[in-house]
C-alpha cells in the first residue's frame, strides 16, 4: 500500500498525473510563440532571453489566476460521469482525453500550425462525454453538459472575430492619431539584426509580458482542471470535497436554498422540471443527514465524501435547470439569491470548485518549462507567413494588446478562450488593415484555417474511439 493506495491504482495516479503535466508542458511550447513571436522577430528581446522570460510570466499566471476556467471545464462533463465510483472508468475517460489532446497538440506542432490547445482539451472532453452517453451506467443519457459548452463555444468563436476587428480599429486609429514621423517609426519592418528604438522596444515587452502572464492564467487553468479530474476520479477520499471548508457550515446555505424552494409554485413546473426539483430536494435532505451532526475534525468521514459531492452537484445543477426555464413563480430577488447559494464564491459550490495549491504549482512548472522550448517553427510562421509583408513594429503591439485583453476578460468571465486563435486573428486583422484582405497569405490562412476546423472533430472522434478502447481494455 502507497499513500493509502493499492500498488496498481498508485502506478495509474501517477502516470496520469504525468500525463497531464506532459500536456501542459506541450502546451507550453506550442504556445510560446504566441507570447514571444513579435519580440523575437522584431529584435526586442534574444530568443532565449524571450522564452524564459514568457516561461516565468506563465508560471506567475497559473499562480495567480484564479480557478475559474479549470472548474468550467471541469464542470463540461455531467455530474454522473463526475461521480463514477468505478476507479477504471475514471482512469479510462482521463487516459482518453489527455491522449488525444497531446496527440493532436504534437501534430500541429510538428507541421507548425498555430493550433488551438484550448480545442483540442476541450473537443477531448467532449468526445468522451459523447462516449459516455452509450455507457449501461448513464441512466439519464445525457454524456455533455450542454448549457455550459454552449457558453464555452460562444467565447471560443466569439474571441478570434473580436480580436480581427480590434485589430483592425487599432491600427486604423494608430494611424489617424500618431504624427508622420512617428508612423513611419511604427509602420516599418523590422531591420534585421537591429533592435527597434527604446520606446518601441519596451512596448513589445510589456505586450510580451501580458500575453504570457494571461496566457497562463486562462491555459494554465485547464491543467489544473485537468488535474482535479484526476484526482476526483482515482482518490475520491481524499479530494472529492475541499478539505479546508468545514462541511458542518452547509447547513446554513442549505437552509437558504429550501426556504426559497418552498416558495415555488411546483403546479407550474413541467414533468421534468418537477423530477429535477423534486432530486435536488432529495439530495438537500441526504446530505443534511450527512453533515447534522458534529463532525469528528470537522471533516466528512472519507467513505461519505464523494456521496456528499454527488449531492452538492446534483442540487446545484437541477435547481439550475428549474430557474433556466420561465415557469418558476419566484421574485427576481429569490433567483438572484438562489442563485447565489447554488454558483458564487460562498455557494454551495465552493466545497467541489476547488484545486490544492501543490496543483497549481505543479501545473505552473510544467507550463513554465514547456514554455522554454519549442517556439521556432510557430514563430516563422506568425512573423512571416500569414501575411504577405514581415509583421511590422505596429502590427506585433497591436496583436498582442489585443490578445492579452482578450484573454484577460475571458478569464475574468470564467471562459476558456483561445491564445492561438485570437493572436493569429489579430495578426490578420492588421495584415487587413494595412493593405486590405489581399495582403493574407492564401495558403497559411487555409492550413490554420483547416486546423481550427478539424480540431474539434477530430479531437473529439479520438477520445471517444480513446475512451470505448480504454473502457474495454480496463
Amino acid at each position: 500500500m502507497l499513500f493509502g493506495l493499492d500498488a496498481d491504482i498508485f502506478i495509474l495516479l501517477a502516470f496520469c498525473l504525468f500525463a497531464a503535466c506532459a500536456f501542459e508542458f506541450v502546451n507550453g511550447f506550442h504556445d510560446t510563440a504566441n507570447a514571444v513571436a513579435t519580440v523575437i522577430y522584431t529584435n526586442s528581446l534574444k530568443p532565449n532571453v524571450a522564452v524564459i522570460w514568457s516561461g516565468i510570466c506563465n508560471f506567475l499566471g497559473v499562480l495567480f489566476g484564479g480557478i475559474a476556467v479549470a472548474m468550467g471545464i471541469v464542470n463540461l462533463l455531467p455530474v454522473e460521469l463526475l461521480i463514477d465510483q468505478n476507479v477504471y472508468h475514471s482512469v479510462a475517460m482521463i487516459f482518453a482525453l489527455l491522449f488525444s489532446a497531446i496527440i493532436w497538440n504534437l501534430g500541429t506542432w510538428y507541421f507548425g500550425l498555430p493550433s488551438s490547445s484550448s480545442h483540442t482539451l476541450i473537443g477531448s472532453i467532449l468526445g468522451v462525454g459523447l462516449a459516455f452517453t452509450f455507457m449501461p451506467e448513464n441512466t439519464k443519457g445525457v454524456g455533455v453538459n450542454w448549457s455550459k459548452a454552449s457558453e464555452i463555444f460562444t467565447s471560443l468563436l466569439v474571441s478570434p472575430l473580436f480580436g480581427f476587428s480590434l485589430a483592425i480599429i487599432i491600427m486604423f486609429l494608430l494611424r489617424r492619431l500618431l504624427s508622420r514621423p512617428l508612423r513611419k517609426i511604427v509602420f516599418s519592418e523590422p531591420k534585421k539584426n537591429q533592435p527597434p528604438p527604446a520606446w518601441i522596444r519596451g512596448i513589445l515587452i510589456v505586450t510580451c509580458t501580458l500575453v504570457s502572464f494571461f496566457h497562463g492564467s486562462n491555459d494554465g487553468q485547464k491543467g489544473v482542471g485537468l488535474v482535479m479530474l484526476i484526482l476526483i476520479g482515482i482518490i475520491p477520499a481524499k479530494f472529492a470535497l475541499d478539505n479546508t471548508r468545514d462541511p458542518e457550515n452547509l447547513n446554513a446555505n442549505l437552509v437558504r436554498i429550501e426556504n426559497i424552494m418552498e416558495k415555488v409554485d411546483t403546479s407550474l413546473l413541467s414533468y421534468r422540471e418537477m423530477a429535477d426539483f423534486n432530486e435536488a430536494k432529495f439530495e438537500i435532505q441526504s446530505l443534511r443527514k450527512q453533515i447534522d451532526h458534529p463532525l469528528e475534525g470537522h471533516h466528512l468521514p472519507e467513505k461519505e465524501r464523494l456521496k456528499a459531492r454527488r449531492s452538492l452537484l446534483l442540487i446545484s445543477r437541477n435547481l439550475n435547470n428549474v430557474l433556466e426555464t420561465s415557469t418558476t413563480n419566484l421574485s427576481s430577488q429569490d433567483i438572484a439569491r438562489l442563485k447565489t447559494e447554488l454558483n458564487n464564491t460562498d455557494g454551495i459550490r465552493t466545497y467541489t470548485d476547488y484545486a490544492p495549491d501543490w496543483v497549481i504549482l505543479m501545473i505552473s512548472l510544467s507550463l513554465g518549462l514547456g514554455t522554454m522550448v519549442g517556439w521556432k517553427r510557430i514563430v516563422v510562421t506568425i512573423g512571416e507567413k500569414i501575411g504577405k509583408q514581415h509583421l511590422t513594429y505596429a502590427q506585433g503591439a497591436s496583436a498582442e494588446i489585443v490578445a492579452a485583453g482578450t484573454i484577460a476578460a475571458s478569464s475574468g468571465l470564467g471562459l476558456p478562450v483561445s491564445t492561438t486563435h485570437v493572436l493569429s486573428s489579430g495578426i490578420a486583422g492588421t495584415m487587413v488593415a494595412n493593405k486590405g484582405i489581399k495582403n493574407l497569405q492564401a495558403d497559411t490562412i487555409r492550413n490554420i484555417v483547416l486546423a481550427w476546423l478539424l480540431t474539434l472533430p477530430v479531437s473529439m472522434t479520438l477520445s471517444g474511439t480513446l475512451y470505448f478502447l480504454f473502457r474495454w481494455i480496463f
